[in-house]
């Protein structure tokens, strides 16, 4: 144990010092009646090139009786900022920037938001002592279900406030999912917070933007402190929809963050991909339009491969395709680099993207991890148990070939430069790999919850080793441009001027 614990403590230190916002994170819910299996997923991308790539396994403790827990500005912090009352028993989960998955089967996704009125509160002495990702922690050393979690994080809320900026939460169990918001007061005390129910059978997705719009008092499918409407009064932020109702979204004057369709064409991109019928439009008449709904019901049913497929999008087949347009360069590239342009789900600064699965039939709670960009690497499942060293304690500033974000890393870094020639070979590579892994996990429905855990990590550590050869493969096959050539979309004119 002992020895763990100091792994451990050298994965929290390569963890960023302070408080990630992943200001491009787009996160997922498929609740079980909306999926091919009963399965319930949620999903969450964590995009920046300086957040950290590692997934992590905490395990579960006993405290003493009337202990205090530490509340710290991030998981590398070493000074505890204040302390809340301890319980006697904390359950395992999965960790990253953002907590995935607890070993009940809770599930938590994140992404960050925009607040004109308040876009920060930053950490200051005497204000508020959560930050949403330890909130986030504490729900999932304590709580089994949804409900609990919304419980708990908004009374921790309404008693030791909170501070960052305005944070969309998608918060699911085995049986139900809630998407859960909430916004720091200018005084740093207490906090806005509200949760709503999406529907048994329906997908929702959120991508850097408030979600939800009417708050209805007495309706048993939303959760909030039953202040909320006169605490927006009070701070004169009250606005209303066209039906009277006080609006959550309006009221906190929820913009775009960078791009008038930075968020926004990444929802229309998801609900219309799960349920075209709906012919939902990709153009609104305003960043606060509530157009789209918070949550639809898929054509058809969805299957964990569908939910991997979107965060592969890059409006690939629509007119808004990413590989078209001038920043695609001659290699037709679906990554944008610019500062303040439109973007995709799929994005070259993603640093990992999880994909929480539970339901009545697996030994244990899973949660399926790419490192890096999910295009040029697979998803590899895992438990809520310890994981290979090699997908934890990676660096990003120090090259070390026993992790598997190195590797993924040289994979990542060829298929960039040359994406029309060399994605396809990534490609199949990838969806063979997550085909082994699929029927790897059906096959081991019956094991034991340890038998599992070590039967995915010895898969996860073969998926590493595939990688590494990939990397070697890709380089030898295409040393010196080899089988490299421009893009159709950006070919060259025809009678263009050859110099000599």
């Amino acid at each position: 144990m002992k020895k763990f614990l100091t792994k451990l403590a050298i994965g929290l230190a390569a963890l960023s010092l302070v408080n990630v916002d992943a200001e491009a994170c787009t996160i997922m819910l498929v609740t079980k009646g909306a999926s091919a299996d009963g399965n319930v997923f949620v999903s969450h991308c964590d995009d920046g090139f300086e957040n950290d790539p590692n997934v992590f396994f905490v395990p579960a403790k006993n405290h003493k009786k009337g202990s205090l827990r530490p509340i710290y500005t991030s998981a590398a912090a070493t000074k505890a900022i204040g302390h809340i009352p301890e319980v006697e028993h904390t359950y395992a989960y999965i960790d990253a920037d953002y907590p995935a998955v607890n070993e009940h089967g809770l599930m938590l996704a994140e992404c960050t938001d925009l607040c004109a009125w308040l876009p920060e509160i930053p950490y200051k002495e005497g204000g508020g002592i959560f930050y949403s990702s330890e909130l986030g922690r504490v729900a999932m050393e304590r709580c089994k279900t949804a409900r609990e979690a919304i419980k708990l994080m908004g009374e921790l809320v309404d008693e030791y406030g909170i501070y960052g900026r305005s944070k969309t939460m998608f918060v699911a169990d085995k049986d139900e999912g809630w998407i859960f918001e909430m916004q720091p007061t200018p005084s740093g005390k207490g906090g806005l917070w509200i949760a709503e129910k999406i529907p048994d059978g329906h997908f929702s997705i959120a991508a850097n933007q408030l979600r939800i719009h009417a708050i209805r008092e007495g309706d048993s499918n939303q959760i909030f402190n039953p202040n909320l409407p006169q605490m927006l009064k009070e701070l004169g932020w009250a606005a209303y929809d066209e039906q009277g109702n006080l609006d959550w979204v309006k009221s906190l004057r929820a913009e775009e963050l960078n791009h008038p369709y930075y968020s926004m064409r990444r929802v229309w991109r998801g609900l219309d991909t799960v349920a075209p019928s709906l012919k939902l439009s990709p153009t609104v008449d305003s960043h606060d339009s509530d157009y789209y709904p918070l949550s639809v019901k898929p054509d058809k049913k969805l299957a964990i491969t569908d939910v991997m497929s979107l965060y592969r999008d890059y409006y690939q087949g629509t007119e808004f395709d990413m590989t078209t347009k001038y920043s695609a360069g001659v290699h037709g590239s679906p990554y944008d680099y610019a500062e303040n342009s439109e973007r995709a789900i799929l994005s070259a600064d993603t640093s990992y993207t999880y994909i929480a699965q539970v339901n009545d039939k697996l030994p244990a709670p899973v949660c399926w991890v790419s490192v890096n960009t999910p295009f040029e690497n697979p998803f590899v499942p895992f438990t809520v148990a310890k994981m290979p060293d090699a997908y934890n304690f990676a660096l990003k500033d120090k090259y070390d070939d026993s992790k598997m974000f190195w590797a993924s890393s040289q994979v990542t870094a060829l298929s960039l430069g040359y994406w029309n020639s060399l994605g396809g070979t990534v490609s199949d590579a990838v969806n063979q790999s997550e085909k082994n892994s699929l029927e790897l996990v059906e096959s081991s429905l019956n094991l034991s919850k340890n038998k599992f855990a070590a039967t995915l990590n010895q898969n996860a550590l073969k998926v590493f080793e595939d990688w590494k050869n990939l990397y070697t493969r890709l380089l030898v096959e295409h040393n010196g441009g080899a089988g490299v050539k421009y893009h159709e979309h950006n070919l060259p004119a025809p009678d263009a001027p050859t110099e000599y």
